[in-house]
Parts: structure tokens; sequence; C-alpha cells
């Protein structure tokens, strides 16, 4: 039983079943990220722990509490928006301790808490402007701040970086993320962003159509997806996804895979299991940072394959170089060094790292194991 336990939970809206059956659990401290597509259900299920949403069926507990049927202003719980949804006629302090004042916290006492919390989020300089005086940036630390000054057992943030630009999501993710180290608080965060779920969390749940498709650490999940939604999904470039013949050689399972011209390239598996698929179809995916020329291979890796092809698209993006073939179908992406030597149109000898592939049924889109 973890801190936030979330137990066989649906939500239904009438016959429309809309979260499916969703076990997770987050120990206390731990930074649990819900990530998955527009309209997966990870707000719906957010607003189920914040109290904004009834529970169909199941239970979530917080602290060993069965918070169902308990009111959300009772459930310790802050909660940040993607609106901020601050008060545009009060000042930063006024937004801040607006609910210790409706809560019955004496003078004293909230102004202490808005020192400590403005001095935590570099906001002193602000506290006496207007919400249409800030940026994106700092209207997003006071609405931080209105959550922090409760000093609750979770924070629940709603995509709360979705509305600013790139280089300002860059930096509030770091500011978000010292501040879990700092706090040590238990954190429930919901983002569309993979690199965000990336970087910031302990363990992450991806979810689409109302299901969690895997839950683990962010090493499990990228390196060991569940299934072709999660290796597609989770990654920036997103893992190549090859069809594939599985043959046995030698007793070693081997990947036949065909190029634009119809040669079957030979890549010897490093999963034995394999060979119990002989001559069936496979899914293979690799990891765009597993395949580059053999100056750039993994030394550590017992398995790095020769794969002589095509190169069709080089893309230069500053310190590395990504560098597309056609293969099985499909345009494979290479993640190169930024002195690549790789040119389009012409023939290249890649290394491909076959220790960090993995394989899926095609059928059921699951990982093989």
């Amino acid at each position: 039983m973890g801190f936030l336990d979330i137990r066989n939970v649906t939500k239904s809206y009438g016959s429309v079943e809309v979260l499916h059956r969703v076990d997770l659990e987050a120990e206390e401290g731990e930074f649990l990220v819900l990530v998955g597509p527009s309209g997966c259900g990870k707000s719906t299920l957010l607003n189920m722990i914040a109290g904004l949403e009834s529970i169909t069926s199941g239970e979530i507990a917080i602290a060993g509490q069965v918070v169902n049927h308990v009111h959300p202003s009772k459930r310790n719980i802050a909660m940040v928006f993607q609106s901020y949804a601050l008060y545009p006629n009060m000042t930063v302090a006024g937004n801040i301790t607006f609910g210790l004042e409706m809560h019955g916290v004496p003078r004293p006492e909230r102004e202490r808490a808005l020192r400590d919390v403005a001095r935590l989020l570099q906001i002193e300089h602000l506290l006496d402007r207007k919400p249409s005086q800030l940026s994106g940036g700092q209207r997003q630390r006071v609405a931080m701040g209105r959550a922090l000054v409760r000093d609750p057992a979770v924070f629940l943030f709603d995509e709360p970086l979705s509305n600013l630009d790139a280089k300002l999501r860059v930096d509030m993710r770091t500011e978000i993320k010292k501040l879990h180290q700092r706090l040590g608080r238990t954190i429930v965060y919901v983002t569309h962003d993979q690199i965000e779920a990336m970087t910031l969390s302990t363990r992450i749940a991806v979810m689409n159509a109302g299901h969690v498709q895997q839950f683990g650490t962010p090493k499990e999940i990228y390196d060991r997806p569940a299934n072709l939604f999660v290796a597609g999904f989770m990654g920036s470039p997103s893992m190549n996804l090859i069809p594939a013949t599985v043959a046995v050689e030698d007793g070693t399972p081997v990947a036949l895979i065909r190029d634009e011209g119809g040669e079957a390239h030979r890549l010897r598996l490093s999963q034995p299991s394999l060979a119990a698929w002989a001559g069936r179809e496979i899914v293979l995916g690799i990891r765009p940072e597993a395949i580059t020329d053999p100056d750039g291979a993994d030394r550590q890796s017992r398995n790095i394959q020769p794969l002589r092809a095509r190169v069709s698209v080089i893309e230069p993006a500053g310190s590395d170089t990504f560098v597309a073939t056609p293969l099985g179908g499909r345009e494979v992406i290479a993640r190169m060094r930024a002195d690549a030597t790789a040119r389009p149109g012409e023939v290249f000898d890649f290394a491909v790292n076959m220790d960090k592939a993995v394989a899926f049924d095609p059928v059921t889109e699951a990982r093989i194991p």
C-alpha cells in the first residue's frame, strides 16, 4: 500500500466508461506523472483524486484514508491548474494567501507562510503586483505559491506548463524538479509531453483510451516498453518500429529486414527466446540512439550488428545529427554525432546495438518477453 492508492477505479458518464479499472500507487514523496495523448483520461483521473469528479467504482486512498466521499477541501491536497486560475483583482500576495484567509488562519501565520513561499519561489518583488502585470512564467510561480502555502500532503499539477513557450517550459520544468527535491512532498502531475514525464517523474503511468498501458520508472518504460503504443509514444524521436521476420541461423535467432530494393538484412538478436518465433513476423523496436556509425557505437555492447543501407534524409540538430534510411517499409531514424559523415543518397555503414532492441507481437502489440 502506497501513500496514494488508486484501486480498481472506473469512471463512467452514463453508459460510456472513460476510465477502465485503474490501479496505481505513489509512495510518500514520490513524483508520479500521468502521461498520454489528449482524451486518454489522465485529467479525469487527477480530478477524481482532487474530488472534483466522482468515482464510479473503486477506491482512492490518501495516507490510508479512503477519500471517495470526502469533500475536496478536506482531502489535504492542493492543485495547480493549466489556466493558473488567479483572481485578477487581487495582488500576488492576496492570491497566495486567499485560501488561508478563507480557512481562518491568523494574519501573522499567513504573512509568515507568504514570506517563506515567496522566498522559495523567488517572487518577493512581485507581491504587490496584479496578475495582469505578470509574465506567463511569473503567473505560474504564483499559482504554485498558492498551492505551496497550504503545505498539503499531495500536490496535483494539471498540465501546468502547456501555456508557456518552449524555453520557459524547460526553465519551469527545472524549477518544479528543484521544488520537489526541496520539499519531498508527493506530487501527481498530468502532461501530454513525454519529455516532461521522463525528466520530472520517479514513476510514470502511460495512459491511452482510459487504460493504463504501463506503470514503471522512466528507465523501465523507455528501455522495456510494454507494447507498441508505449514504444511509439515515449521518446523523442520515438522508437523505430520495423517489421521483420525471425529466422534461426546456427541456433541463434536473427531478424530479417528488407530494404526498399527487397534485399534482406540480417541482424542477430540478443534475445534467445525469439528462436521460438522462427518463420513468424515481429515488430522490431530500436531506439534512434542505438543506430549510429561504427565509431560511435557503444563499446560495452556485446552485440553490435553492421547494417549497410542508403541514406534518405539528414537532419542536423546541433549536438546530434538525425539520419533517416528506408527499412522494412518505414523511415528508420538513426541518432549520430554532429560530425557524422553520412550524406543523402549515399550508402552508409550503420552500426546497430541489438542489445537495446526489443520485439513486439504484431497481433497483440505486446512486447515479447
